[in-house]
């Protein structure tokens, strides 16, 4: 695919040594060359015209002057055919083929109209110099995406859109010494991600390219979720830079001194590059992995009676729930309560900076397992806020299908009769069958697949158990006719920018063999391991060599971790942050969301956290909500001043075509008063909550082939572990555990 370009990109860059090692100082020489070799008038570009969408998009070229798999560090742009005047053949400047004569490919740069306007859906105004710029990251499960071209998703409403292709954990190369030499561990995905924002940024200075260089918007499902927070979060850190020097980006380059020069030269000045993020759409982000066993197993925990599936897993679990209550308690969180919008103080007032703990009490919280204090309280607030946003927004599903209270389909003149309170009990009552504008559960597992190739909970038939347990009220939701939640499954997307635009959506989850991760509802507690203490010295021995360091001396789970960088010195943050899960998540604990709302909010972000009723993993944009009325809304928030607001709903007159309810029935644990104003219990929403339950547990890594690892194991040999928290819970609750495990 860049065949071409490498020819021409090798003779521009001969003055680079190919015997460079990744922590050489880069020199002004090689500065000069990667600047020539990535500038987009010096490559083979090439422009193709889409009339339905009125766009142009770039073919892919290489991102980087050094690249390890070329197919994963490239990078295409669309952009709005607004912006262009045409395509100049010929480097005179001029526009030599237009739209209307555009057929098929063509070779040549664009010519660029600033003077053009494109007013967005949301009402913003946007140029060519203000276009906000969309980076889609890929990285689903944390593997590989191969390089495609951008798509036009946002075209219409004056975005530019970016494409790139990553490194992941299953990627490996042959040197030339004929040795296999993997290169997909951590920071692969998330450098080359950053070397490909360098990419772009660096021509739209040199004016190849339209678009802001300020306002970039990172956005990705699931693991790409993750590397669309950690974008954000980690922006303009040097603890990032030797890795995309090491392939040869742009903008970036390591002094004979050891300090760091991130400058360009534009119009013969010295120009500063990021490559970070003004704000971030994360759907489903599995981040940070650092603590999701502990969060994972608290969640399970907090369900009364929840159905494990061996001992072992049960005792596991409560131990990194009490290693997880003592990891929150030790982290001095502290929340002000004017930011989140919950009187957690119980003052009546909002003007209290709360610090949170979690407690244990096993009189007091009976319900939860002994699990309570103000921690748990801000949890339970931000669910009962978020079924609360949706029976306050069902006018917006406009395509619904209502029931009665027999199961009977509503008639036309009923639905337009329906207020809001009518549709909210409606929805409690679980009397509805969703259509588009209510969007599906989502992608049912990560990166679109449940655990053995369930599409989320509509395969899912029990707990840990593999049968769904009766539990009493308060414990498992009843759930209309005995049957679990619709939460979806398949690509449902009303926001299609997560799947039209994530680069190489072909992933592979879990192990190269089995092709799936370590199911919830497995029994096994090691299908390697005949021992505990064979086990556990595996284990101790991993986290030994992630602690000694990679090549660059970092820790890589401590350079995966959101929360170390976001608030950091080194750090420039975004301006917001919008994270969205579904509530029955399955892939991954929402106490991580939670932490991460929390710490933007210290550090002065505008962060939502948004976790959506029915939805599983990487759930639709429903509502009336979408990206692109978001992106807007901080525009006119933060940059034009111009308000954009959500448009009125149109309310329903015509009923849906669905012959039955699929809705689930939350009413045996939601109660709905007279004004519309729902509440429950933290154990009734747990119970719900863990319905969707998809990962062993622990969440991620102690049972074989953990999924969001950062090394594949195969059918022979665990994924590499990495968690210290867990290597600490297997140590001290070693004379508890060793009796229940079995190899």
């Amino acid at each position: 695919m860049l065949k071409k370009w490498m020819a021409m990109a090798i003779a521009l860059a001969l003055v680079l040594s190919t015997a460079c090692l990744a922590d050489e100082a880069a020199g002004a020489s090689d500065k000069t060359a990667i600047e020539a070799a990535l500038d987009l008038k010096n490559m083979d570009q090439e422009w193709t015209y889409s009339a339905d969408s009125d766009a142009w998009t770039l073919s892919v070229v290489t991102a980087v002057t050094r690249p390890v798999i070329e197919d994963e560090e490239g990078v295409s742009v669309c952009v709005p055919g607004a912006y262009v005047t045409g395509i100049d053949t010929d480097g005179d400047g001029a526009a030599d083929v237009t739209a209307e004569g555009a057929d098929g490919a063509v070779k040549g740069a664009l010519v660029i109209d600033y003077a053009a306007e494109i007013t967005s859906t949301g009402g913003q105004t946007y140029t060519a110099a203000t276009a906000p710029v969309i980076l889609n990251t890929g990285a689903a499960g944390y593997g590989n995406s191969s390089s495609t071209p951008a798509a036009a998703t946002y075209a219409a409403e004056g975005y530019i859109n970016v494409a790139c292709g990553n490194r992941g954990k299953q990627d490996s190369f042959t040197n030339e010494a004929g040795e296999t030499v993997y290169t997909g561990d951590a920071p692969s995905c998330l450098a080359d991600q950053k070397a490909a924002t360098r990419f772009v940024k660096y021509n739209i200075l040199l004016g190849n390219l339209p678009g802001s260089v300020e306002y970039w918007v990172s956005t990705g499902g699931s693991g790409g979720g993750a590397h669309a927070t950690m974008f954000a979060a980690t922006s303009n850190n040097p603890d990032f830079y030797d890795y995309q020097i090491a392939v040869g980006a742009v903008g970036v380059y390591k002094n004979a001194d050891g300090s760091y020069d991130t400058t360009v030269t534009v119009n013969g000045e010295a120009v500063e590059l990021s490559d970070g993020a003004w704000g971030c759409v994360a759907y489903s982000a599995i981040t940070p992995l650092a603590e999701a066993d502990m969060a994972q197993a608290m969640e399970y925990t907090l369900t009364k009676d929840f159905s494990f599936n061996t001992d072992f897993q049960q005792a596991l679990a409560k131990a990194l729930s009490d290693e997880y209550m003592a990891y929150i308690n030790a982290q001095g969180l502290t929340v002000e309560e004017a930011k989140v919008g919950f009187d957690l103080d119980g003052d009546g007032a909002l003007s209290s900076t709360v610090a949170l703990t979690i407690e244990f009490d096993e009189e007091q919280y009976a319900d939860t397992n002994g699990y309570g204090g103000n921690y748990m309280d801000l949890y339970l607030a931000e669910l009962t806020e978020n079924l609360q946003w949706y029976v306050d927004n069902l006018d917006y599903a406009t395509d619904w299908t209502w029931f009665d209270a027999e199961g009977n389909a509503l008639s036309d003149e009923a639905v337009a009769a329906m207020t809001a309170a009518d549709k909210a009990r409606a929805f409690i009552e679980g009397r509805y069958a969703k259509g588009s504008s209510g969007g599906r559960g989502g992608m049912g597992g990560p990166g679109g697949m449940g655990p053995s190739g369930m599409n989320g909970a509509d395969d899912f038939k029990g707990g840990m158990g593999g049968g769904r347990p009766d539990f009493a009220d308060g414990q498992m939701p009843d759930f209309a006719n005995g049957e679990m939640p619709d939460f979806g499954g398949g690509r449902g997307f009303d926001n299609v920018g997560v799947a039209e635009n994530s680069a190489g959506d072909e992933m592979d989850v879990g192990t190269p063999d089995a092709g799936t991760t370590q199911a919830a509802g497995s029994s096994a507690n090691s299908n390697n391991y005949a021992s505990y203490d064979e086990m556990l010295a595996a284990y101790a021995a991993d986290v030994a060599e992630i602690e000694a360091g990679d090549i660059y001396g970092n820790n890589l789970v401590d350079l995966y971790n959101p929360l170390n960088y976001i608030g950091a010195e080194d750090t420039e943050d975004p301006a917001w942050m919008r994270i969205v899960c579904g509530a029955v998540e399955g892939d991954i604990a929402m106490f991580d969301s939670l932490n991460m709302q929390l710490a933007a909010l210290n550090a002065g972000i505008d962060a939502t956290i948004e976790w959506q009723w029915d939805g599983g993993h990487v759930p639709s944009e429903v509502l009336g909500n979408s990206l692109p009325l978001w992106v807007d809304m901080m525009v006119g928030r933060y940059v034009s001043g111009v308000e954009t607001v959500k448009a009125d709903a149109v309310k329903q007159t015509a009923n849906g075509t669905a012959e039955s309810a699929t809705g689930t029935d939350l009413s045996g644990w939601v109660s709905l008063d007279g004004e519309g104003q729902v509440s429950f219990t933290l154990a009734g929403a747990m119970a719900y909550r863990t319905s969707g339950a998809s990962k062993a547990v622990p969440g991620f890594d102690v049972i074989d082939y953990g999924q969001e690892d950062y090394v594949f194991g195969d059918s022979d040999t665990d994924a590499r572990h990495w968690s210290a928290f867990v290597l600490k819970a297997l140590e001290a609750n070693r004379e508890t555990l060793e009796v229940l495990f079995e190899g």
